[in-house]
């Protein structure tokens, strides 16, 4: 890779995206350009951060060196992109801008930097421990080269998908909320155990692992997930017993209006 790549805004995500490449000397410490917003970030990432990148705190004068650099990496909280402009970059075919800011349109992406062809990422938390979900939707007029690059940035902690645009904000819905709803039910689940006299502890540790198993036991027989539930529901027995008090209390309709209201929410920041 000969690419420069600026970071605009270092944070866990970012760091995600980021240190896999250079623990696998795909790019160079020296070819990164991070930028943050306040001088404790800069200082916590200069005396913590195991690789030696550029960082530079934003107005300072060396932050202007993110524009040189081809492709840029916009990780900045969604609130703070209005604060964001544009700075002088050489106007050629190279220059990308990859956003993984929650709901900002290609176009509104466009619209504030026209120097740039765009790329809108939509990445989850898991992408932390390398085993995130991304989805990418691709601006107009980007090659085959360069997509591959994009790609490449994102593909040794995560898994790929391309989408048009307008499967985004389901996709963050399933994928960025669903981690949120998935910590909601597992607390519930180990606060069931806590309420038979199980201590919170082992209780967390019991539901978490039902959970990695019944995945992986779904995967590897390749069952549906009907026909795992008929196999563990028996006629009057507990199972049916439980599933029945969450029919009653709609749990289903629940999870499904839930995915549906971060889906909207998501549209309504375009």
């Amino acid at each position: 890779m000969t690419y420069k790549i600026a970071v605009i805004g270092f944070g866990n995500i970012a760091k995600a995206i980021i240190t896999p490449l250079l623990e696998k000397k795909i790019i160079n410490p020296s070819d990164i350009y991070c930028l943050v917003n306040s001088k404790k970030s800069l200082e916590n990432i200069k005396n913590n951060y195991k690789y030696k990148v550029n960082i530079f705190q934003a107005n300072s004068k060396e932050s202007k060196l993110i524009w040189d650099c081809q492709v840029k990496l916009l990780s900045v909280k969604p609130q703070q992109f209005n604060v964001i402009i544009e700075g002088n970059t050489n106007k050629t075919n190279e220059n990308l801008l990859v956003s993984i800011l929650a709901g900002v349109s290609l176009e509104k992406l466009s619209k504030k930097f026209p120097n740039h062809k765009c790329v809108r990422v939509v990445t989850n938390i898991p992408i932390i421990v390398g085993q995130g979900l991304t989805g990418i939707a691709w601006g107009a007029e980007i090659p085959k080269n360069q997509k591959q690059f994009i790609m490449k940035l994102f593909e040794n902690s995560s898994q790929i998908y391309e989408l048009i645009e307008d499967y985004l904000d389901i996709f963050l819905a399933l994928t960025s909320s669903g981690p949120a709803i998935i910590a909601l039910i597992i607390e519930a689940l180990s606060d069931g155990g806590l309420s038979g006299g199980l201590q919170k502890k082992l209780a967390e540790e019991l539901v978490m692992e039902m959970i990695l198993g019944t995945i992986n036991f779904l995967k590897e027989k390749n069952l549906t997930t009907s026909e795992l539930k008929n196999m563990v529901t028996s006629p009057g027995g507990t199972t049916i017993s439980a599933l029945r008090v969450l029919e009653k209390k709609s749990l289903r309709s629940a999870l499904i209006e839930s995915i549906v209201s971060a889906s909207n929410r998501s549209k309504e920041f375009r």
